[in-house]
């Protein structure tokens, strides 16, 4: 069999230092792969409209596609570049991480392995299936993504899972051909997408495991998120409602 070719996928917006040292850890976890790792590795960041340079920056360095946006289009139309990328360049596997250092790139195996050895088709990073495997995080954003969003997700989906929010996760590339997984409606392009695809991942049956992986927020001080209060809330939520009552497809 032809080696598995794999897209580690990120997307930067003003992330400055983060990127650079995320990108530092992905490009030494695809130099030092173990011999018996025969997997082709391709990474792309998606600069989604950064004015700090670093992504530009990246750009030169050798082993890394930088796809830039002229200006700041979403989160979710970054995942989506990810995923047509993926198909574009014929990979077996997607997977998509943090860009701002919360997830470990040596735990990609963790990610793929289901897919390509086991036959998953989804396969999401959970960081509430171990004890310890996550850093602190403020009261509310905890309680949000370990017990209101899975909750609702389970609810809707009929799945119990522990982590739906976690974008660090793999897809077989080949289940985005299917015709009932639109990823290219207008009101993805921001955060909605990444629970839309993981929400159909469910519902139309494909094979979805989630598998233990760390999760450790930067200092508040440098960032932890990009997101705004009470409106990006609702774009992680909405699709649930969306979905779960057949208003959207």
């Amino acid at each position: 069999m032809n080696p598995a070719r794999i897209l580690i996928g990120t997307a930067a917006w003003n992330e400055g230092e983060k990127i650079e040292r995320q990108t530092e850890r992905i490009l030494a976890f695809i130099k030092n792969r173990p011999a018996e790792d025969k997997s082709q590795y391709i990474y792309l960041l998606i600069d989604d409209g950064s004015s700090d340079g670093a992504p530009q920056k990246l750009a030169r360095l050798g082993g890394v596609t930088v796809i830039r946006h002229e200006r700041n289009l979403g989160a979710g139309v970054s995942v989506r570049e990810i995923y047509r990328y993926a198909q574009a360049q014929k990979c077996e596997v997607a997977v998509t991480i943090a860009g701002n250092g919360k997830d470990d790139p040596e735990e990609i195996p963790k990610l793929t392995g289901p897919v390509l050895e086991q036959g998953f088709d989804f396969v999401q990073g959970s960081r509430y299936l171990a004890p310890e495997t996550f850093g602190s995080m403020p009261a509310y954003r905890f309680f949000a993504t370990k017990y209101l969003h899975p909750l609702l997700f389970s609810f809707f989906s009929g799945m119990r899972l522990s982590d739906t929010t976690n974008g660090f996760r793999a897809v077989r590339v080949s289940v985005l051909d299917d015709k009932r997984i639109n990823l290219d409606q207008a009101w993805l392009d921001r955060y909605e997408l990444e629970p839309y695809i993981f929400f159909k991942a469910v519902k139309l049956g494909l094979r979805v495991c989630e598998v233990p992986v760390r999760k450790v927020y930067p200092a508040p001080a440098s960032g932890y998120t990009k997101m705004v209060p009470v409106k990006d809330w609702w774009s992680i939520l909405r699709p649930l409602f969306l979905l779960g009552l057949g208003i959207r497809k």
